[in-house]
């Protein structure tokens, strides 16, 4: 796999990288430009929003943390691709005051969908900044992950908590204020029009395995990362992964 996010942090974003360069390119071939316009809301200071704009793509990031988006700036001049990533101030539910709809071929909704006050409308407003032919990449945290994070630090109060929390939530002291089942966020993909191209799980041992053992014991990180990789699409596994990941498309974007 060749991609900039290969380093050791890599490790919890590389099945999304995977997924997402494939999307790209299968957009690429579709539209016959070899740029394309990006919306990533929530991206912060460019984790994504900087490997894509190595590729070659326009993109635009939402995020609503000037702190965020002056380390956005900051890393993409030292990335040289400023010229092909625009910051600007806002959030999912006022999405609309700052870019325009129907603009994008491919929206990337990470970790937002657990702040937002409506899932429901965060996921409307990002299909709503779709072309008529795109591709949505949602990313939001998985309910059972934290369920057994807890159980497996001893936490067996909190991880029954979770289990039956509306949110997931484990108690006052959880910084997460919202998480999903798998079930969930693809009824909202669908619930706002787009097909359910792809439902990966993402950090499924990642989180679990001490980071010790993975610095240290020679090709763990590379087996690691390919156990993640295998176990991604399995859904015995989209239950117990501490984020999961939907690719929607809409029906002209699905039938290229």
């Amino acid at each position: 796999m060749s991609d900039p996010m290969r380093p050791r942090a890599s490790l919890r974003t590389a099945v999304v990288w995977e997924v997402l360069q494939d999307a790209l390119d299968r957009r690429v071939k579709a539209t016959g430009r070899e740029s394309l316009d990006v919306l990533d809301t929530g991206g912060g200071s460019g984790n994504f929003a900087v490997p894509v704009a190595r590729l070659g793509h326009r993109v635009t990031v939402v995020d609503p943390s000037p702190n965020a988006l002056f380390a956005l700036e900051r890393r993409t001049a030292e990335a040289g691709v400023a010229d092909r990533v625009k910051g600007v101030q806002g959030d999912a539910h006022g999405l609309f005051d700052v870019v325009g709809r129907g603009g994008y071929d491919v929206v990337l909704c990470h970790g937002v969908l657990e702040y937002v006050d409506d899932p429901a409308e965060g996921v409307r407003n990002a299909v709503a900044a779709l072309r008529s032919e795109g591709v949505l990449s949602l990313l939001a945290a998985g309910l059972g992950g934290a369920v057994l994070a807890r159980a497996l630090a001893g936490h067996f109060k909190e991880a029954r908590q979770a289990l039956g929390d509306p949110n997931g939530r484990w108690g006052a002291g959880d910084p997460v204020p919202r998480r999903f089942t798998a079930e969930q966020l693809t009824g909202l993909v669908e619930g706002a029009g787009l097909r359910v191209g792809a439902v990966h799980g993402v950090r499924v041992f990642a989180d679990l395995v001490p980071g010790v053992l993975v610095d240290t014991e020679p090709g763990a990180l590379e087996a690691l990362l390919k156990l993640e990789e295998a176990a991604a699409e399995l859904p015995a596994f989209h239950s117990v992964a501490t984020q999961l990941h939907v690719l929607g498309e809409t029906q002209g974007a699905a039938e290229d």
